[in-house]
């Protein structure tokens, strides 16, 4: 056995090179060009991914025809069902090649999520001339969802039909939140926030569970009925949410073609001379007013 103090340890290699100054110098190289490594490959990483979820949900990027069928057929993954109504919506404004697939659109039409149906009701008013879709769409005026209803309607003005009127008058007017159940409210949004479709407003405590209540449009919280720490009885107003000015412009706009009298009261609450009431919602309600008048005379 050597001696740790013998010239041949001395002289000996431990751990590769520790005690060579020029190998220890190298492995630190190596070391920091490792760390270097990693560093660039996460920063990579952080931008990559953000890329990729955007890519992968981006309805704009075109489909193949193999990729619109299985997207259409997609049960585990709703989003690629819109994906592939979209890229179909896109076609028929071009009057491209989609008839193959009309059949799905109008068994997608009962498909259990709503933003599905909604995409689809959207989808479905791009070829007026289909009778399977007018008669699509006039069943999903019964729609539970206000927003598969409306978007129904909106499609069925493209026929010529307007049977939907009153869904469309409905998208005009403000929705009410209300509480799921009686308990207390634990958070609430504030006045003023914009909200998306489904948006969540307020959450209530009953015992053991805690509910959402959540928004059935996209559009601006009016005011609040409720405070955090306040106890509600269920149904009571929590909310009031303005409708987005996209939703109410379409509604006007398709009102300018179908509206009658007594639709006029709501129409001009979009008239007034208020600050949020864009200059491009406030004219349309002019000419859509002035629409129904000359037709009524």
């Amino acid at each position: 056995m050597v001696s740790p103090s013998s010239p041949s340890s001395a002289n000996a290699p431990v751990g590769g090179s520790l005690l060579d100054p020029s190998a220890a110098k190298k492995a630190q190289f190596h070391l920091t060009r490792r760390n270097r490594l990693l560093f660039f490959l996460t920063a990579w990483l952080i931008v990559l991914m953000p890329f990729l979820f955007w890519w992968s949900t981006w309805f704009g990027r075109r489909l193949s025809d193999q990729q619109l069928g299985e997207y259409l057929n997609d049960e585990k993954h709703p989003r690629h069902i819109q994906h592939a109504l979209v890229q179909l919506g896109d076609r028929m404004a071009r009057q491209d090649t989609a008839k193959r697939w009309y059949p799905d659109v109008v068994r997608l039409a009962s498909h259990s999520v709503e933003e599905v149906r909604n995409t689809d009701a959207w989808v479905m008013g791009q070829d007026p001339s289909s009778s399977a879709f007018h008669q699509a769409l006039l069943k999903m005026l019964q729609d539970p969802a206000i927003m598969v209803r409306g978007n129904a309607a909106l499609s069925l003005v493209r026929f010529g039909d307007a049977s939907g009127r009153s869904q469309i008058v409905a998208l005009l007017q403000p929705a009410r939140i209300t509480a799921p159940d009686a308990g207390l409210v634990i958070a609430i949004d504030k006045v003023g926030t914009s909200v998306h479709q489904g948006g969540l407003i307020a959450k209530v405590q009953t015992g053991q569970d805690i509910l959402e209540a959540r928004t059935h449009f996209a559009g601006r919280i009016h005011s609040l009925s409720a405070a955090v720490g306040m106890r509600v009885v269920e149904g009571a107003e929590l909310a009031v949410v303005d409708p987005s000015e996209e939703q109410t412009w379409e509604a006007l706009r398709a009102l300018y073609f179908i509206g009658q009298t007594e639709d006029l009261p709501v129409i001009g609450l979009y008239e007034r001379d208020l600050p949020d009431i864009s200059n491009r919602v406030r004219e349309q309600a002019t000419l859509t007013e002035k629409s129904i008048r000359a037709r009524e005379k």
